[in-house]
């Protein structure tokens, strides 16, 4: 039973701490990338998804949250003194990957690699985003 509880404990501080990890990380780090002028798209974006119009940034947090328990479950087979690196590879490796090998595909866009500046932002973007969600998990774990 109590581990149980542990299991339900990690999953529910792994998908806050990857959607919350979404709102404040990842998308104040394109604020401050986009206010200096490195990004042409504004962060918090309202506009709607496909297929089932979900506001982007609602769209970004929920699936962060979901990543966030990928993260949670890795990040405690690790060593702690691991967790921030592990978490920036994984974060700006995994999820630009599956962003192009994965969720473009399944959108209707065709496969295309994309050029180094772009998998670069990707990398950066992410990897901050797994920055965030690693020390937000270890502070939920703190406090749990």
């Amino acid at each position: 039973m109590a581990r149980n509880r542990q299991g339900v404990r990690l999953v529910v501080i792994g998908f806050l701490a990857g959607a919350i990890s979404a709102f404040v990380f990842h998308q104040g780090f394109i604020l401050i990338a986009w206010r200096l002028g490195l990004l042409p798209n504004a962060p918090y974006s309202l506009e709607p998804t496909a297929p089932l119009g979900v506001p982007r940034v609602i769209s970004s947090a929920f699936w962060g949250g979901l990543w966030g328990i990928a993260l949670a479950l890795l990040l405690e087979r690790l060593r702690r003194a691991d967790w921030l690196w592990v978490a920036i590879l994984f974060g700006g490796i995994l999820l630009p990957l599956v962003g192009i090998l994965v969720v473009t595909p399944l959108k209707g866009g065709e496969l295309a690699w994309p050029g180094s500046t772009m998998l670069l932002r990707g990398f950066i973007i992410n990897g901050v985003w797994g920055l965030g969600a690693a020390l937000l998990y270890r502070l939920g774990r703190a406090f749990a």
